[in-house]
């Protein structure tokens, strides 16, 4: 029985980034090619990616770097405190690379990128998806990996196995394939995309353990335990696309920025210094996607893990006056609610905002008596120069400047791409 759509005319690619976060290391520190590397959360806490040659030594992900420290010593492990200025800007020189090159490409991680193309039996996808990956690696030197399959899900499981078995060279084709059931049945149902722990338990008791199992499970069912979106990915299993390219990644209908602290904190200035800071970040993210909030929410907290400690925590919600993405407007607002949730005499590990109620910028109903400025052109000239010169070239005093309070990282790399400074120097010799 065959659940192939043979209306379909699109095939699908997906492009991932192999080990992004230890690859983006290695552009610029060619001596760790083929090396064992690993980089931790914030705050060095705990290991949250690892090259091959890591997974190899039989690395944790996930496990605390204090435990796991006397280890990497031994085995001469390179640990790298979490570069997100460099993984961002690496990230958008690959997805920018794949917009050359392709005209339908939807970016759907820092590390993933889907990309649609029309269906013929006379295109070879095996030699396309080499030249890209050739030409990603030329241009970025940043190795990827290449599936291709009739839908997105299948295109998952294409990427998966153009990865792990190096035999394929990093592309895979699924569509070269009349019956695809072998392949399906040495997927782990857990390894499909979509499908998260509870809903694999669920299918695991019914009987169901591999991508063929829920290939051909019955659809009440799964429409019943799984529900539509997991009946979606069933008939992507069948070969029948339920779920298209998007050309933009659909706006966020809240923004949360938060970070816990390097050390304890307990004035009301540098938690003034952390929520102008984080709010900062957020109303760039909301600007970006062209909305504006109708509310924020502050939060700050103690350590609970520390029991010998007085225990403290609180949060309050804000209604704005108006609509906005103004980024002072913004501080102006949370710092007056965290005036309100402070209590002095407790030792603070962790502050963060939310903005909610987004709208589109363009759904914003003006005031007739509003007497605030539209500071929307100062906005753009802020969020220009910070993307033409680096992230936090320009910043409000209410930031703050030495921020000892931010998250530790003591193993942090060069800003290669974003810093006069600390550019790469090449040296001529003959």
């Amino acid at each position: 029985m065959s659940f192939i759509n043979s209306k379909s005319n699109r095939i699908f690619a997906l492009v991932d980034c192999n080990n992004f976060f230890a690859s983006c290391e290695r552009v610029f520190r060619p001596d760790l090619w083929n090396k064992p590397i690993v980089v931790l959360s914030n705050n060095d806490g705990n290991i949250i990616a690892r090259s091959n040659e890591a997974k190899a030594l039989g690395i944790k992900m996930g496990e605390p770097y204090f435990k796991a420290r006397d280890f990497l010593k031994k085995n001469s492990v390179k640990v790298f405190s979490s570069n997100y200025t460099l993984y961002g800007d690496m990230s958008s020189r690959v997805m920018s690379v794949l917009k050359h090159l392709e005209p339908d490409v939807e970016v759907y991680s820092i590390d993933e990128a889907f990309i649609s193309l029309p269906a013929s039996n006379k295109f070879n996808f095996i030699d396309h998806g080499r030249s890209i990956k050739t030409v990603v690696q030329k241009w970025t030197g940043m190795p990827v990996s290449i599936g291709f399959a009739h839908t997105k899900t299948l295109a998952k499981i294409a990427n998966r196995i153009a990865k792990k078995n190096s035999q394929h060279k990093g592309v895979f084709d699924l569509t070269a394939y009349e019956s695809i059931d072998t392949i399906l049945s040495r997927i782990a149902v857990k390894d499909v995309w979509g499908i998260g722990r509870q809903y694999t338990k669920k299918l695991n008791n019914h009987g169901i353990f591999t991508a063929r199992d829920l290939k051909y499970s019955n659809d009440k069912w799964i429409r019943k335990h799984l529900t539509v979106m997991g009946l979606r990915t069933v008939w992507e299993l069948r070969g029948k696309p339920c779920i298209s390219i998007e050309d933009a990644p659909v706006p966020k209908k809240g923004i949360i920025t938060s970070k816990s602290f390097s050390r304890p904190v307990t004035s009301l200035e540098e938690l003034k210094e952390a929520v102008a800071t984080y709010i900062s970040r957020a109303a760039e993210k909301l600007r970006a996607q062209h909305s504006i909030a109708n509310s924020l929410h502050i939060f700050l907290s103690t350590n609970s893990f520390k029991f010998n400690t007085p225990q403290y925590s609180n949060s309050l919600s804000v209604v704005l006056p108006e609509p906005t993405a103004s980024t002072s407007t913004l501080i102006k607002h949370s710092l007056h609610g965290l005036k309100k949730i402070y209590r002095s005499g407790f030792e603070y590990k962790k502050a963060g905002v939310m903005l909610a109620e987004i709208i589109p910028e363009t759904y914003r109903q003006r005031n007739l008596f509003e007497r605030g400025r539209n500071d929307r052109k100062l906005m753009d000239a802020l969020d220009n120069i910070n993307t033409k010169w680096g992230s936090g070239t320009l910043q409000y005093a209410a930031t703050g400047f030495k921020k000892s309070w931010m998250f530790k990282r003591e193993q942090l790399s060069k800003a290669y791409t974003t810093q006069w400074d600390q550019l790469p120097v090449v040296k001529a010799s003959i």
